[in-house]
């Protein structure tokens, strides 16, 4: 596994950047396309103890599945998680891990939070 992960949708913009920050500093990360290869329950539950914050969080309110389907609505930790394993546009992106620590990189230079 690489030292470094990024959770990645290619057509983000601050998805991208945040990659383009790493690469500038000469890490190739692991890239995870999160969309394409969904994370699991447990790896979810995973990255948000990683991140230190409870799923709610970590959801993309303004997408039109958000919208349709789960605004509104009261959801538990493991609701969250459900809905971001059935729909993982709803996850925040980018994320990315370095050991036991990550960020949600937005802006993208909270990558660099990762080398302090």
């Amino acid at each position: 596994m690489s030292e470094l992960v990024i959770y990645h949708n290619p057509r983000c913009g601050k998805s991208r950047t945040a990659l383009a920050l790493l690469r500038a500093r000469g890490i190739e990360p692991e890239v995870i396309e999160y969309l394409r290869q969904p994370l699991q329950r447990d790896a979810l539950r995973g990255l948000l103890a990683v991140l230190g914050m409870p799923a709610a969080d970590l959801v993309r309110r303004g997408e039109s599945v958000f919208k349709e389907k789960y605004r509104g609505r009261a959801m538990t930790e493991d609701d969250w998680i459900d809905a971001m394993v059935t729909d993982p546009i709803l996850i925040e992106r980018p994320v990315v891990v370095r050991g036991d620590r990550a960020v949600v990189a937005r802006p993208p230079e909270r990558v660099d939070e990762l080398f302090d």
